[in-house]
């Protein structure tokens, strides 16, 4: 890493030599402007408006412009002889808590390194009480023409440093926050909590930069005289008209994808909605019922088609039986009549025939008694 500043942490009475250098890095991609006609490059050049000559960065100083114009000029020199005592050293001027910093506050971020071999000393000490202390230093210090202000923490093993910005450079919250009046039911609370469970955590190491690797994908297909990749489908974004369904589809989509990852771990719970809600949420949480067959298309055709026929011939008969009503009247009653006569013919020849049996059965038994005296008879003589 290269130095950016050398100065010193004051520690109290303890002065310890250190380097500044950049914790961060920038990995965005960069472009050029070019003219569109024939693919020239646009610059900036430093023009001078009174001579309207281009000058060199030799040439160029800082100047301040009051409100009508004026330029005030200001020299390296003339800064550098500010008392300014944080000019080359960063001021501990307290410890506290590292809850008491408003991230809000955090700027660029700065690794401080021991500069020599006599600094090592100092330099380990102050850190090791750091990190029993379990405080965070704010500092002090100047850099790049104006005084800044600082916080020290331990990171691994080396005393890292973030600017901070001063409290009347954060900007209050008074004209962003929402209209009052919103509230926000337990029920919605617990959905918002189960899927905050179901999403759980994540390894920041694994975060990477999607766009910066499509524009790199771009590039070389570019230059090696491909097409462009295509854009990926755009996902179905659309307005929440309902925030307990929207949280429900969440926590559904987040356990289906957690569980295709194998990285669920079962602890978020889903509370149903309360009656009354919409009939469409309601069905889009109901199970679907087990169905034990399907029918064939061709057999409900044939059933519709039997239940048409029979309605039509229903209504058929209906009408006709409305329209005959005295032919059946007549009919009915010259059917009862023979009916009548009929039955009384069978009851007539019922009774004869059963007179006929009666008197058979009677000369059958008579016919009986004298063969059997007959027979007595003639085994009398016999013996005799």
């Amino acid at each position: 890493m290269r130095s950016i500043w050398n100065g010193a942490i004051s520690f109290g009475l303890v002065s310890i030599p250190i380097k500044l250098m950049n914790a961060t890095e920038s990995h965005s991609i960069s472009f050029r402007q070019i003219h569109l006609d024939d693919g020239g490059r646009i610059r900036y050049r430093k023009v001078c408006e009174l001579e309207d000559t281009e000058v060199e960065s030799s040439e160029i100083g800082k100047a301040y412009e009051e409100a009508d114009g004026t330029l005030i000029p200001i020299t390296d020199e003339d800064l550098a002889a500010l008392p300014l005592p944080t000019a080359r050293t960063i001021e501990i001027v307290a410890f506290v808590p590292a809850d008491r910093i408003d991230p809000l506050q955090m700027d660029t971020a700065y690794y401080l390194s021991a500069n020599g071999v006599p600094a090592t000393k100092p330099y380990v000490l102050l850190r090791e009480a750091l990190k029993r202390s379990k405080k965070v230093a704010v500092a002090k210090f100047a850099l790049r023409g104006r005084e800044r202000l600082g916080m020290l923490r331990v990171v691994d093993d080396v005393i890292a440093m973030h600017g901070l910005l001063w409290p009347d450079e954060i900007r209050a919250t008074d004209d962003v926050a929402p209209d009052d009046g919103v509230t926000v039911r337990d029920k919605e609370l617990d959905l918002a909590d189960a899927l905050m469970d179901t999403l759980g955590g994540v390894d920041l190491d694994t975060l990477h930069d999607d766009y910066r690797e499509a524009v790199e994908e771009l590039i070389t297909a570019k230059a090696e005289g491909h097409e462009a990749p295509a854009a990926p489908a755009e996902k179905d974004g659309g307005k929440v008209l309902d925030l307990m369904a929207a949280l429900e589809k969440s926590v559904s989509a987040a356990k289906q994808s957690r569980g295709a990852d194998g990285e669920g771990d079962g602890d978020a719970e889903v509370h149903p909605l309360p009656a009354g809600r919409s009939g469409s949420r309601r069905s889009a949480r109901t199970a679907p019922k087990e169905v034990g067959g399907k029918k064939s298309t061709s057999t409900a055709k044939k059933t519709t088609a039997k239940k048409t026929a029979a309605k039509t011939t229903a209504k058929t008969a209906a009408k006709t039986a409305t329209k005959k009503t005295p032919a059946r009247k007549s009919t009915t009653k010259s059917t009862t009549k023979t009916a009548a006569q009929t039955s009384t013919g069978s009851s007539a020849k019922s009774s004869g025939s059963s007179t006929g049996s009666r008197t058979a059965a009677k000369k059958t038994a008579a016919a009986k008694k004298t063969s059997a005296k007959k027979t007595t008879a003639a085994r009398k003589k016999a013996s005799a």
